[in-house]
């Protein structure tokens, strides 16, 4: 079975065409005004476009298991005229000392990791490099989102490419999952709440889970 390392780095040049904007922009447009400036980390970037809301008054990070996604990155930040600092890395285990940022975002990252103990060491991790007080604002895809219904929280995604289709691994969270998760890492939980776009008054539904959390 191909690694996500390598599965990325197979779909990264269509990921930057067809993902070419924030998905939820709204959210992190809003957190850009919240947070005002300071120290960030992009945590799972893939091609930048989730910097795009962080453009002034922020020093941009990101991290990617993926160097072809990297390589979108640069791509994308010499298109929209940003500067990022990238490095190849695994989420289990950040590049940088304890305390090295301000806030963090990592947009539908989460539930490509494997394993309960090793989500849960991905969300210590994130934790460690928090400044004390520091924000981090997550999202993960929704087991109750209707089309997976009656299905196991295990579920291989396909993307299609022009010659054949690659096939993601998604861990589906419910919402109580990921607050007994993001408890157990040790984050202040300040809301966990659907995506912006999603209008329905039953929360399980929603297609993401988006999580605002505190050191």
């Amino acid at each position: 079975m191909a690694t996500n390392r390598e599965i990325f780095d197979q779909i990264a040049e269509s990921w930057y065409h067809v993902r070419h904007w924030p998905l939820l922009r709204q959210e992190l447009e809003d957190l850009a005004q919240k947070w005002e400036g300071g120290r960030l980390l992009n945590v799972g970037c893939g091609h930048g476009s989730d910097f795009l809301p962080f453009q002034q008054g922020f020093e941009l990070w990101g991290i990617d298991l993926s160097p072809q996604m990297l390589k979108q990155a640069q791509r994308y930040s010499a298109k929209f005229n940003f500067h990022a600092n990238l490095a190849i890395a695994d989420a289990l285990s950040l590049p940088f000392p304890d305390a090295s940022f301000d806030q963090a975002i990592a947009v539908a990252i989460y539930h490509h990791i494997k394993g309960q103990q090793e989500r849960e060491m991905a969300l210590r991790e994130l934790k460690r490099v928090l400044k004390p007080g520091g924000e981090a604002f997550l999202s993960v895809w929704n087991r109750g989102q209707p089309r997976f219904w009656l299905k196991p929280p295990e579920q291989e995604i396909p993307w299609k490419l022009r010659d054949k289709t690659i096939y993601r691994y998604y861990h589906l969270f419910s919402y109580g999952e990921l607050k007994n998760l993001l408890a157990r890492a040790g984050f202040e939980i300040l809301n966990i709440t659907p995506e912006k776009l999603y209008h329905f008054p039953i929360k399980n539904f929603s297609r993401n889970i988006c999580a605002l959390i505190r050191k």
